[in-house]
């Protein structure tokens, strides 16, 4: 298997991490709304706490979607894919750090953390596209944390709109890719099947 068919096949297993960051991006959504119009507290914990469902939730989703690509056991990526999830995690004690010193540094710290975590997505699945997530996750949550003053719960919208919107982009490109190939392996079928 080459670097390129393994790629391709956790882009197509995953749909391009299209599911993965719909998931997230509700759970940002969910965070800013408790962070509006509940408590911060309630949002901080719904945002740590939602975030171990996140992998299960999307396997989830891909299975009531019918998702019928899997990875095989000798894709060499497939422990890549494993480093990049816990990255994430193994990160919170930095954004907690933050988070006490200054609670108004909360989202600003998880945005630079997440848009981080996205950079080892781009060799998982051959997609540039997470460049430009991490671009945008990181610098905003700089420039939220240290140089525009926003209310606390802003980094969470301007979070969840990104992901979202990334999502729906993501999931188009590799939705369009599938269909590509789909057609392409009914062509070969069929010219296989006139030959014979």
């Amino acid at each position: 298997m080459t670097v390129a068919d393994a790629q391709r096949e956790m882009r197509f297993a995953y749909m391009g991490g299209f599911v993965g960051q719909l998931v997230s991006g509700l759970l940002w959504l969910g965070s800013a709304a408790l962070a509006t119009w509940g408590t911060r507290s309630a949002s901080i914990t719904l945002l740590l706490v939602g975030g171990i469902f996140i992998y299960p939730l999307t396997r989830l989703v891909l299975l009531a979607m019918r998702h019928r690509y899997k990875v095989s056991r000798g894709n060499p990526l497939k422990s890549l894919g494993m480093q990049a999830a816990f990255v994430l995690p193994l990160s919170l004690p930095v954004v907690g750090a933050a988070a006490l010193y200054r609670i108004d540094w909360f989202f600003p710290a998880f945005m630079i953390v997440l848009g981080a975590h996205y950079l080892p997505f781009v060799t998982l699945y051959d997609m540039h596209s997470f460049y430009g997530i991490a671009a945008v996750l990181v610098t905003a949550g700089v420039m939220m944390g240290l140089y525009v003053q926003v209310p606390f719960a802003a980094g969470a919208w301007f979070t969840a709109a990104v992901l979202l919107a990334f999502a729906v982009w993501g999931g188009a490109l590799v939705h369009i890719e599938a269909g590509k190939a789909e057609a392409a392996e009914a062509a070969e079928a069929g010219g296989a099947g006139v030959r014979a």
